[in-house]
């Protein structure tokens, strides 16, 4: 009986462990179908863009807009009205230098200096620089980036995943706090695999948008250098770490001047992604003390090119003698990016300018045809849209997805937002300033707001306090916009607002502008051209106090638009998406647009080369052109230029 029973329990046992064995035998089999799922739905590039769609393959030689065989060589100088009294642009304190990003790189590559996208020839692409491939799944929970083991800082040191993620957390520790709260959110762990080797985790329920492109852009600092001088990344200093940019810089002169020098054993100049590009031996940046002795500076050759930005200087000030002897080239190239929404920006933080009716009273006051007519030689459009020109304008009534859209959110618009078109800018006559019709309409506004006019003229509410607004103003601005500025104030007074156009300095407008110390400002926000965080830190009530959004915009109803465009899964949706947000930003109406341009206005000495093709989204100037030896050398034989 005993052995019986003995033997029942060895089987019993034995039976257990063969359907064990098959449980986990099931078990890894299912675990292990899962990892090759996963493994098959990773992603492997040599570039980046959401939705997948790269134009240029992996073995391209170059981009097709560069010159790859550009000769290096030569000098561009730049004029600069203003001052500067720093080297670092990363910290609020002091004014930096212009250029002074030149020298720094990231995983995936930019346009020289950031100005303008890299490919210049398509939107929303983004290339391996310091990095030559990255690797990600499906959902975008993750991504890693495998860098270049060749990489150097200027000092001949290695650039490492050690120094991403230093520069990582470094901008998280002394960065400005609304960046590093909004990334600390977004981005909870990095971690170094080897030096090589660098894995970034995204949070989880969050949109994937401008995650991997935002790790991919964190500028590359050398963590030894920080940690051998002590230095920060929130103070103001003219001593740099070294980059692993093309350029280092040469000489510093406070106030007067920055030499930056193309470095000869910069480590990447035969990437693909480099070829044609960084061509001057040397980039001079001079400083001027406003626009007018800018220009006379260019006039002399002092300085050899300029992209121009005033309508009335553009028509009426390039007659002088170098034009004349064709040593100077006058070009107009077209631009195209759409405009960004610059402008009179009101400060919706004044307890005054919140209500929506003295807003469109104050608009009134500026005279788009006048001005444009009289000042800027009508050669300015007046922006309509946060996306002017672009398949993003909203126009006529919402309808379809976007009207489902609207009338889903919770934080509902105002009623006519569903039923109305959007806000256009109102029409004045061109043959005076004031246009009687437009004033009285204002001051009519301005009653039912409350601000009556008393028996010396000016503005009181009920508790007797003024309509008082100040126009904050850089001095080194041009004399074209101060004359702007001046009639626009000139306008509201005449409505009984005690208006004032405060002047000063660029070191204190900077100061006030940083911390929105004014009522109206010349200022603006770029064109709407694709969903990313970035709107969040423009448009965002998280961004009301800070510098990148001037009116102090704290809108629900533009929050939630932009939250439900992070998730939009397609490009359709992604354009309905911006077409509402524009639709809503346009009814807040915070920004009083006051034209732009649709071509880039060039003057240069005549020493310099361009592709024939200039890239729509990039002028890219001092990343693609090059210096023409023979024709600079034909140009001081004739006496033009020293």
């Amino acid at each position: 009986m005993t052995g019986s029973r003995k033997g029942a329990k060895a089987a019993a046992r034995q039976a257990r462990d063969v359907v064990a064995l098959g449980l986990a035998s099931i078990v890894f089999l299912t675990a292990s179908v899962l990892v090759l799922r996963a493994e098959s739905a990773l992603i492997q590039s040599h570039g980046y863009s959401y939705f997948g769609k790269l134009s240029y393959p992996e073995d391209y030689p170059h981009f097709n807009y560069v010159n790859p065989d550009a000769p290096k060589g030569g000098e561009i100088s730049i004029a600069v009205a203003g001052t500067f009294d720093s080297m670092n642009p990363y910290t609020r304190k002091g004014r930096a230098a212009a250029l002074s990003t030149v020298g720094y790189e990231s995983l995936l590559g930019g346009v020289l200096a950031g100005s303008g996208g890299l490919p210049a020839d398509v939107d929303g692409e983004y290339y391996g620089l310091l990095a030559h491939r990255l690797e990600y799944p499906a959902d975008k929970s993750w991504v890693v980036f495998y860098m270049r083991p060749e990489a150097r800082f200027s000092d001949g040191s290695p650039v490492t995943a050690h120094d991403i993620a230093f520069s990582h957390n470094l901008l998280l520790d002394q960065g400005l706090k609304s960046y590093a709260d909004a990334v600390r959110k977004r981005i909870p762990k990095v971690e170094v695999i080897d030096d090589h080797t660098i894995k970034f985790y995204f949070a989880e329920g969050i949109s994937r948008r401008s995650l991997i492109d935002q790790v991919g852009f964190v500028p590359a600092w050398s963590k030894k250098w920080y940690e051998e001088t002590g230095a920060r990344l929130d103070e103001s200093r003219l001593e740099v770490s070294p980059g692993s940019g093309p350029y280092v810089i040469e000489k510093v002169d406070v106030n007067r001047s920055v030499i930056y020098e193309r470095n000869p054993d910069y480590w990447g100049k035969d990437l693909p992604i480099n070829v044609g590009r960084h061509n001057f031996d040397t980039i001079r940046i001079e400083y001027f003390a406003d626009a007018t002795a800018a220009f006379e500076a260019f006039k002399a050759g002092s300085v050899t090119y300029r992209s121009e930005s005033d309508p009335k200087r553009w028509a009426t000030s390039y007659d002088f003698p170098a034009v004349d002897d064709a040593f100077v080239t006058l070009e107009e190239i077209p631009d195209g990016t759409p405009p960004a929404n610059t402008g009179i920006v009101m400060n919706l933080g004044r307890e005054a300018l919140k209500d929506r009716r003295v807003r469109d009273a104050l608009a009134l006051g500026f005279n788009f045809e006048w001005t444009n007519a009289s000042l800027l030689y009508g050669l300015q459009s007046q922006q309509h849209s946060f996306s002017t020109g672009t398949k993003y304008e909203a126009k006529g009534v919402p309808e379809g997805a976007e009207l489902a859209l609207l009338r889903g959110l919770v934080a509902q618009p105002d009623p006519e937002v569903l039923t109305e078109a959007p806000r256009m800018p109102h029409l004045s006559q061109k043959e005076r300033l004031n246009d009687r019709r437009n004033l009285r309409a204002a001051m009519k506004l301005l009653d039912q707001a409350g601000w009556a006019v008393g028996e010396d003229g000016k503005r009181r509410n009920a508790e007797g306090a003024l309509l008082s607004l100040n126009l904050l103003f850089n001095s080194s601005d041009t004399p074209t916009n101060k004359a702007l500025a001046e009639n626009f104030i000139s306008n509201l007074q005449v409505m009984g607002i005690e208006a004032q156009f405060e002047v000063v300095d660029p070191s204190q407008y900077t100061s006030r502008e940083r911390d929105h110390d004014y009522d109206l400002v010349l200022d603006g926000y770029p064109a709407l051209f694709g969903v990313g965080t970035g709107l969040q830190q423009r448009f965002g009530s998280e961004a009301a106090q800070l510098l990148f959004n001037p009116a102090s915009l704290a809108s629900p109803v533009v929050d939630e638009i932009i939250e439900k465009a992070l998730l939009s899964e397609t490009q359709e949706e992604e354009d309905m998406m911006l077409r509402a947000l524009d639709r809503v930003l346009r009814h807040e109406f915070f920004l009083i647009p006051t034209g732009y341009v649709a071509d880039h206005w060039v003057a240069y000495w005549d020493q310099y080369g361009r592709p024939e093709t200039i890239p729509p989204f990039a002028l890219g100037t001092l990343d693609f052109w090059w210096y023409d030896a023979a024709k600079g050398a034909a140009l001081r034989e004739q006496g033009a230029l020293r």
